[in-house]
């Protein structure tokens, strides 16, 4: 699946987007192991009230499933202007 970074999570990442191979079943699960994979990955999602989850476009919350997902995106809450 694709998993798209936005804003200051993508500053950390330091990627805009990555195709990730994984057996999570849901977004935390997904969260769990990209966590683990390096330390940048575990500063952008260290504090998940501050992050906002879509997937396949739409918002969603953590514990959403993967099942036939093809993008997740991740990025800080949006404010009206």
């Amino acid at each position: 699946m694709d998993v798209l970074y936005f804003a200051w999570v993508r500053e950390r990442i330091g990627l805009p987007k990555e195709r990730v191979e994984t057996s999570a079943a849901t977004v935390a699960e997904l969260v769990a192991e990209l966590t683990a994979r390096e330390e940048r990955y575990a500063l952008a999602f260290a504090d998940l009230s501050a992050l906002r989850v879509a997937v396949d476009q739409e918002l969603a919350d953590f514990e959403a499933p993967l099942a036939g997902v093809k993008e997740v995106a991740f990025f800080p809450p949006m404010t009206g202007g």
